[in-house]
C-alpha cells in the first residue's frame, strides 16, 4: 500500500500492516483530533470499512474498529458525536471513487470474523492508548495519572463535596482497578469513575464518590478527559497481562508517604472542626491499616 487519502481534518496513510491517521491542527479541527494528533491502527483492529454519503457534498469513509481493540473507543462507549469519531474520514464528493477504492482495500485486509459483535480482545488492546494528557481539571478536583501505575485525585477546596473533602486526596494503584467509567461532559452529569477490582460496584453518586471526579461547564472536556480515561484503561489491561515480579510489594498496601499525607490532611480537618473525634480516630485507623 503506502498511499494517502486526504480528507477534511485528517489524512489516512495506508501502510502494509496498519492504517495511520494523522489529524490536522487547524482551528476548525475538533479539539479531540488535535489532542490525538496521530493514531496507528493495525488492520487486525478493524471490523469493517463502510462508505456512506455525508453532508454538503461529501462522503464518509468509516473504518469500523473491532470491539475491544482500541482503549479510546472502549472508554467512549458509543458516546462520541459523529463529528468527533476518529475513525470517520470526511472526503469531498469528487474523491468518492478514490474513497470507494480504499474502502474495498480496507475490507480486503480485515481479518475474517472480526465483525462479530461478541468477538472481544481479551489479551490486550491492539491500538495504543493516546499519549496524553496525563492530567486534567475536573469540576471538583484535579485528576493526574503517572502513565503506568497510579491515578490521583486532588480535591478542590471550594468545589468538592464535604464527603470527598473529608476523605482527603485519593491515590489509586492501577493494579487495584478493574476499569473506568466515563460519562461525556457533553451530556448532563458527566464524570470519570475508577472501578475497583473485586467487590460490588460503587453506587454512590459521582459527586459523593471519592473514586470519581465530576465534570461541568469547561471542566473535564472530551479532549482532556477521554484520552486520560483511555490511558488509564490501557494501563489496567497491561497490568492484567503482566506477571507480578517475585519480591514485588503487595499492591494492597499504599505508599507510606501518601498515607502520611492523607493523615496530615485528616488532622487539619479535625482541628478545623469538620471531622469529629470519632470520625478522626476511625479514619486514621483505616489509613494506618493500608500500610
Amino acid at each position: 500500500m503506502g498511499d494517502v487519502l486526504a480528507g477534511i481534518h485528517a489524512t489516512w496513510e495506508f501502510e502494509s500492516d496498519a492504517l495511520v491517521i494523522r489529524f490536522e491542527r487547524g482551528i476548525r479541527t475538533p479539539r479531540l483530533f488535535q489532542a490525538l494528533r496521530e493514531r496507528r491502527v493495525p488492520y487486525e483492529a478493524l471490523a469493517s470499512a463502510v462508505l456512506a454519503p455525508g453532508r454538503r457534498g461529501t462522503v464518509v469513509l468509516h473504518a469500523v474498529p473491532r470491539p475491544g481493540a482500541d482503549p479510546l473507543m472502549e472508554a467512549a462507549a458509543g458516546q462520541l458525536k459523529e463529528t468527533c469519531d476518529p475513525y470517520r474520514l470526511v472526503v469531498p464528493a469528487d474523491r468518492e471513487a478514490l474513497a470507494s477504492h480504499w474502502r474495498d482495500e480496507l475490507a480486503a485486509v480485515v481479518p475474517p470474523g472480526a465483525a462479530d459483535p461478541d468477538d472481544r480482545v481479551d489479551t490486550g488492546f491492539l491500538v495504543a492508548a493516546p499519549q496524553g494528557p496525563r492530567s486534567f481539571k475536573a469540576y471538583d478536583g484535579k485528576a493526574t495519572f503517572d502513565g503506568s501505575s497510579e491515578v490521583s485525585f486532588r480535591w478542590s477546596s471550594t468545589m468538592a463535596t464535604s464527603e470527598k473533602w473529608k476523605t482527603g486526596d485519593q491515590i489509586f494503584s492501577v493494579r487495584e482497578l478493574s476499569g473506568v467509567e466515563w460519562r461525556s461532559p457533553d451530556s448532563p452529569g458527566g464524570f470519570l469513575r475508577l472501578l475497583p477490582r473485586g467487590g460490588a460496584p460503587r453506587t454512590d453518586p459521582p459527586d459523593h464518590d471519592p473514586a470519581s471526579v465530576v465534570f461541568g461547564l469547561g471542566y473535564g472536556p472530551v479532549h482532556d478527559s477521554l484520552p486520560f480515561a483511555a490511558a488509564v484503561l490501557s494501563a489496567i489491561r497491561a497490568k492484567d497481562r503482566a506477571p507480578v515480579p517475585a519480591g514485588a510489594p503487595d499492591p494492597g498496601h499504599r505508599d507510606p508517604g501518601a498515607v502520611a499525607e492523607r493523615i496530615r490532611h485528616l488532622g487539619e480537618l479535625h482541628r478545623a472542626g469538620l471531622v469529629t473525634d470519632e470520625e478522626f480516630a476511625a479514619k486514621k485507623t483505616e489509613l494506618l491499616a493500608e500500610l
